[in-house]
């Protein structure tokens, strides 16, 4: 295949994949999300690799446009170092979230391509953080691709980012994922704030 071909090709399995993804489970997630910061609930985003990138992102959207609570476990990188050293990996998330004393006013919101597989022992620390975090009553919800794992059969809500490609979950996965967030802080369940480029461009 030809680079230009491949880069049609790829741009085109975007294309049905934004297609096939339920804009409803979007919209009910967007109306979960208002709930939990309306009643002063705060939101822990998750992710681990290029989905710790996107949460970082991501906390940021969610403070500065919609006025929610939100953090993340990654941007403090002592911390986690420091519990992966001392504690293990498979805990770090889990272990944060008690700390942070996560509750039934709050949330999580996973990002992730697999959304988690303790027999696979794929992303266990996800695993163990949704665990957590049910546990102590906050809600659980999800932007994943694949089968959804983990996340997606135990969240109150989830949005599975189809698969158009066996070869390129991941990087759709990925790139989608931050499509969908950017939909929900911008929908008008959730944004508060006008940003930046579009205050100024009248």
């Amino acid at each position: 295949m030809s680079c230009m071909s491949f880069s049609r090709s790829y741009l085109d399995e975007t294309v049905d994949i934004v297609r096939r993804i339920d804009d409803g489970a979007i919209d009910r997630l967007a109306t979960a999300l208002a709930t939990i910061r309306d009643r002063g609930g705060r939101l822990f985003i998750l992710g681990v690799g290029g989905s710790a990138g996107h949460a970082s992102h991501a906390v940021n959207d969610f403070r500065k446009i919609c006025q929610f609570e939100a953090y993340t476990p990654t941007d403090n990188v002592s911390e986690l170092t420091a519990r992966v050293n001392d504690e293990g990996w498979e805990s770090c998330f889990a272990e944060w979230l008690k700390i942070s004393r996560v509750g039934e006013r709050d949330a999580i919101l996973i990002f992730s391509v697999g959304g988690g597989n303790m027999e696979k022992k794929i992303s266990v620390n996800l695993v163990q953080a949704i665990d957590q975090a049910r546990g102590r009553g906050a809600r659980v919800f999800g932007i994943v691709g694949k089968d959804g794992g983990y996340t997606k059969r135990v969240a109150d809500e989830c949005i599975v980012i189809p698969t158009a490609s066996a070869e390129r979950i991941t990087p759709h996965t990925e790139g989608l994922c931050a499509v969908v967030w950017h939909l929900l802080v911008s929908h008008p369940a959730l944004k508060v704030t006008q940003t930046k480029w579009e205050s100024v461009a009248r």
